[in-house]
């Protein structure tokens, strides 16, 4: 299923609050600066057109979001959402999530990193622009905070399972944890619109969650994700 049109955004809207350029993102990485305050930051690999961003970031307010979108007007679409809603623990970067992994994150700086629906890249010949790679997987390792977690969905059982395998094979984090299918409670309650859409054609989900191994001594995170976020 390819990507429907966008609405017009609002001119009116201010963006400045909620969308950044990877030339504007902090550095060294500096969660404050970017921000505006500390706390845990969550990241999302691909935000398409925000639900998730929207969602996640209305119903954890103490939590802060970077959502990386690798085509403007996408990106733009998501940080209006968030500007509408003055959410303001949620930003948006026009990046390429591999740009922000290897030149800006350090070791154990997220509490959290989500993966929804990536591009499958179908041809294979095309396989290898597919974000989840070897070396992508041990960076998700290494930036994760002890206790954290990942979280990947995918409507393409053979990605799933590849990408299940080189977690396995490439990296210690603990998983994969069962992720049950949440009933929707109203017509946008899914965590994504590609979840929305999948779903509506009555095709199959593939969820699974993982986590990296605290430390003796540390606090686990702990957060209820168990309901789908809407």
């Amino acid at each position: 299923m390819g990507r429907r049109a966008l609405r017009k955004i609002d001119p009116v809207l201010d963006l400045s609050r909620n969308l950044r350029t990877f030339e504007q993102l902090p550095r060294p990485w500096n969660p404050e600066a970017l921000f505006g305050r500390g706390g845990p930051v969550e990241l999302e690999v691909g935000s398409g057109k925000g639900l998730f961003l929207r969602t996640a970031a209305a119903a954890h307010p103490e939590i802060n979001y970077l959502g990386v979108e690798i085509a403007p007007r996408y990106a733009r679409f998501a940080a209006a959402g968030l500007a509408k809603r003055s959410l303001t623990n949620a930003i948006v970067a026009i990046a390429h999530v591999g740009d922000v992994f290897d030149q800006l994150l350090p070791d154990e700086s997220l509490a959290a990193i989500h993966i929804y629906f990536p591009d499958p890249w179908w041809k294979r010949r095309h396989q290898k622009r597919r974000i989840i790679n070897e070396p992508f997987v041990r960076q998700l390792e290494r930036t994760l905070r002890f206790g954290g977690s990942l979280h990947f969905w995918s409507d393409v059982e053979e990605y799933f399972d590849l990408t299940l395998k080189l977690l396995a094979e490439h990296t210690r984090l603990e998983g994969p944890l069962p992720v049950p299918e949440a009933t929707p409670t109203h017509d946008m309650d899914y965590r994504t619109h590609f979840e929305r859409r999948t779903r509506l054609h009555g095709q199959q989900v593939y969820r699974a969650e993982f986590r990296k191994a605290a430390r003796s001594g540390d606090r686990p995170i702990l957060r209820d994700d168990s309901a789908t976020i809407a």
